[in-house]
């Protein structure tokens, strides 16, 4: 079987490239737990509700025109921050196939970091978006 060395994950912000800016990349999926312990039970039950997603994304900062800044944080009057996002990240920039497999999903731009860093470091951000419904993975 083999691994797998991220070098080239490829992430979209709605339709734009954003693999150049990334150096981290982490999409989670978790359970709300819900018990189901009921009289003469000797042990706590438990069942599986609903799913609660997320994407984590690590970036380094541009403020150039059509940089990162300007994707998401874009202009007062079309700033995307409190709304969803379509995204789209794959563990290569190649296509989808099954030993490349594409995720989907609307993202809630629920925070940006517009500038972070100290003096003579590299300039970067770091957000963890809720995931609005569920994510889709496709092969093809």
């Amino acid at each position: 079987m083999a691994r797998i060395v991220l070098t080239d994950a490829y992430v979209a912000f709605g339709s734009s490239d954003i693999s150049d800016y990334i150096t981290s990349v982490s999409l989670n999926t978790t359970y709300d737990v819900i018990e189901t312990t009921a009289f003469g039970d000797t042990a706590r039950k438990r069942v599986a509700g609903l799913a609660d997603n997320s994407i984590t994304l690590e970036f380094q900062q541009d403020f150039a025109s059509g940089a990162i800044e300007q994707i998401i944080y874009q202009s007062q009057s079309t700033n995307t921050l409190g709304t969803t996002v379509y995204m789209e990240v794959r563990p290569t920039s190649s296509s989808a196939s099954v030993t490349n497999p594409k995720y989907t999903f609307n993202a809630l731009v629920s925070e940006y970091p517009i500038l972070n860093g100290a003096v003579g470091e590299l300039a970067t951000g770091s957000v963890t978006w809720p995931i609005s419904g569920a994510i889709t993975k496709a092969t093809s």
